[in-house]
């Protein structure tokens, strides 16, 4: 590989062309975020099951209220 100019992490790959980055930390770091959003999207859809649950519930207990 025939390392990028002005880019310590990055490498150009001699068959394909194709810039490569070696930068292990930059990567592991993506891979903890992407973790770590995949985590809180499931507790928000979780939360909002749980208040569609909690809605459908004080809709039927009003309208056992005012029957």
């Amino acid at each position: 590989m025939i390392k990028v100019e002005g880019h310590k992490n990055l490498f150009r790959d001699e068959k394909t062309g194709a810039i490569v980055n070696c930068d292990n930390n930059a990567y592991e770091d993506y891979v903890e975020m992407k973790r770590r959003n995949n985590d809180k999207q499931a507790e928000l859809d979780s939360m909002k099951r749980e208040i569609n649950e909690l809605k459908s519930l004080l809709n039927d207990l009003a309208s056992k209220i005012t029957s």
